[in-house]
């Protein structure tokens, strides 16, 4: 579905495509990486072909390839990215697509509330070793943050 905002990826497309090691280096990727998303039938149309078999990527799909990668980043997995391929293929599926956002975006809230956990822990042991440091005495069993 052509009209879902995908990140952009800004690269000079010529006519005929780039190859798939242009590509790789305009997407920031191995190319192992493109072939592995077409084996894996992550690309929403088959990637076209030269006469001679070489693939050739256009700018639809460079900006597939760049939304598929943000959705790896935000730890989708490749089954449930296959998913969203397969409906975003067929017509009709607008309603699967956004349980589908909805869902990833719960786990992305709730991976997002455990790391500013984290994060707060962390920043809680740098006050401590920082109080401790700037004192000039070393820590013991009773100030040591955990």
């Amino acid at each position: 579905m052509r009209e879902v905002p995908l990140p952009e990826v800004d690269a000079a497309v010529p006519p005929d495509g780039l190859s798939i090691g242009q590509a790789a280096a305009a997407l920031g990727l191995p190319m192992e990486t493109l072939r592995y998303y077409d084996r894996a039938g992550l690309m929403l149309d088959p990637t076209p072909r030269t006469p001679s078999g070489q693939r050739r990527y256009h700018q639809p799909d460079l900006d597939w390839v760049g939304g598929l990668v943000m959705l790896r980043e935000t730890g989708m997995s490749i089954a449930d990215i296959r998913g969203i391929a397969e409906l975003s293929r067929r017509p009709g599926t607008e309603e699967d697509r956004l349980r589908f956002f909805e869902d990833h975006r719960q786990h992305v809230l709730e991976d997002l509330a455990r790391t500013q956990r984290h994060l707060a822990a962390i920043e809680q042991n740098i006050a401590t070793y920082r109080a401790i440091v700037e004192k000039g005495t070393p820590a013991n069993a009773d100030t040591t943050a955990r």
